[in-house]
This record gives C-alpha cells, structure tokens and sequence, in this order.
C-alpha cells in the first residue's frame, strides 16, 4: 500500500534505501569489528556509506571524559580514530543525501523529472536546491548533519576539559610507555568498522528529522545525490561524492591528530590531543561544512 501521509512517504524512502540501493551508488568495504564475532557486514549502497560517517560520531562523541586510568585512554584514542579522512567526507554527502530524501515533496518532484533531471543535476548538482521541495530537503540535510557535527565538537571540549583537571592525579603525570607503538595502533584503527546494529541506527538517526536553513557545497551535493539516487543514476551520483574544502579539513584534522600523539608525552596530553584534535576538529569540519563557502573559517582553530 502507498504511504497516506508526508511522514509515511518519508518513511517509507528511508527503508527502500536501506533495503534495496545496493545496485545504486558505490559501496565502501567495511572492514569486520575488530572486536571479534559478533559484527555483520553492513553495505548497502547509499545506505552503508551514511553509516560511515554515523557509526563514527556516535562513537566519538559517545566517549566519556571522566578516565580512571592510562587503558581507557588508549582504548578511547582508537576510537577517536576510526575515520579514515575521504571515506567519511564521501559518507558525509551520503549522509546528507539520506536525510534529503526524507523530503517527500521532493522525491516525488525528482520522480517526475526522470533522466534529463539527472543529467542536468551530475553537471550542476545546486540545480537541485532549485527543485520544488529542494530547500526543503537541504534544511533536512543541514539539519542532520549540524547535530552531528555539533555533538561530536561538544564532547570533544568536555575532553579537552578534562586533560587540565586531570592533571592532579599523579598517573595522568606519568610518561607515555611505548608511545610509538600506541601512534601505530592508532593509525591503524583508522576506517569504518560495521557492527550488526548500524542498519537500524542509521535508521533511528535519519528519523530524527529537524530542519536548519543555509545551504553549502556539501548540501547541494548530498541533495543531488538523493535525487540521483532516486532515479537510479550510480554513476552520476558517484561523481558527486567528494567535496574539495570538507575533504581538506577532515585530512588537516587527522594529521593534526597524529602529530600531536607524535609529540605527547603523558597521558593527560594524550587526552588534550584526543579531544581536541579526534573529536572537536571533525565536528567542527563537519558542522562548518553545512556553511555558505564565504562564511566559513580560513583553518581550524
């Protein structure tokens, strides 16, 4: 049966692009939890590449800040990492395009349009903010990404908090002991680890909903990618997952990350180079990727 309402129309365009957008859109290779056992591949198109970006800032900013000692340190600075800087810029457009879709006026304005639409769009994907039920869909799109982004870059200051009030405990004083091989394991936790439960998730984090005006380079894209999506156009739509200013800031902030880890030399240090560096530098790229191109600030803070 067809949806009744908006809400159920929207609904409906999330479960069809979990269960079925497999042959629409490339697929990243998630790599099994490195906890062993109980994970299950999650790849699913658009879909498995949203994931990405949602698998990571729940797990960042779901880090806690209050650490009773140097193992949950380390164990929290593998967590921080698990990004690798262009697969989350291309899951962040994903993202956006997931909570695009949720729009039902525009679904049904891109259904209409059929291929010239998507023609039109893979050579200018703002075209699709000009659609009827276009800025509607972007103020979804920035909305979800903004609260995102804005969570993870406030749990990254609760952190950075904590690396100078910390720093009574005798322990978090101490040298860091095999600092080279903790850098090791940290540059190799980068890169999305899926979990059985990521599907449903993802799900619940798209049904958030909300909406946020302004638009950016990254909301077009992620808005073009719906409507590419919705017409079944991959390749067309994976020429739109990439986006030069958020790419950079996501890489200048996983650099960053690393050498401050290089030059750390206690544990209360490790947890500054954590929350500044892991966390709120990400959320900041993301939160400042939902920006107009000339608002947005020159380097990270």
């Amino acid at each position: 049966m067809r949806p009744r309402t908006a809400r159920g129309l929207a609904a409906a365009m999330i479960a069809a692009t979990l269960a079925g957008c497999a042959t629409s859109t490339p697929k990243p290779t998630p790599r099994a939890d490195s906890g062993g056992g109980a994970s299950a591949v999650f790849d699913v198109g658009l879909a498995g590449q949203a994931a990405a970006f949602e698998a990571f800032t729940r797990r960042a900013a779901g880090i806690d800040p209050s650490f009773a000692n140097p193992a949950e340190i380390s164990e929290q600075l593998r967590t921080a990492a698990g990004y690798e800087p262009r697969q989350l810029e291309a899951a962040m457009i994903a993202y956006a395009a997931m909570a695009a879709m949720q729009e039902p006026r525009f679904v049904q304005t891109v259904r209409a349009g059929g291929r010239d639409l998507g023609r039109r769009l893979a050579s200018d994907p703002d075209a699709a903010l000009n659609l009827p039920g276009g800025p509607a869909a972007a103020a979804r799109a920035n909305a979800a990404l903004a609260r995102r982004g804005e969570a993870l870059a406030s749990a990254g200051a609760r952190v950075k908090k904590t690396s100078y009030s910390i720093q009574h405990q005798p322990w978090s004083r101490a040298r860091v002991p095999n600092a080279p091989q903790r850098l090791a394991a940290v540059k190799q936790a980068a890169g999305y680890r899926a979990e059985a439960a990521d599907r449903a998730r993802l799900t619940a984090a798209i049904a958030e909903g909300g909406r946020r005006g302004g638009t950016s380079p990254v909301i077009a894209r992620g808005v073009a990618v719906a409507a590419l999506t919705v017409l079944g156009q991959d390749s067309a739509a994976r020429g739109l997952m990439s986006e030069r200013n958020a790419g950079q800031c996501l890489r200048s902030a996983k650099l960053n990350y690393h050498q401050c880890l290089a030059a750390s030399g206690t544990h209360y240090e490790d947890i500054y180079c954590l929350g500044v560096h892991a966390m709120s530098d990400p959320g900041q790229c993301v939160v400042e990727a939902t920006k107009p191109a000339r608002t947005r600030r020159a380097a990270l803070d």
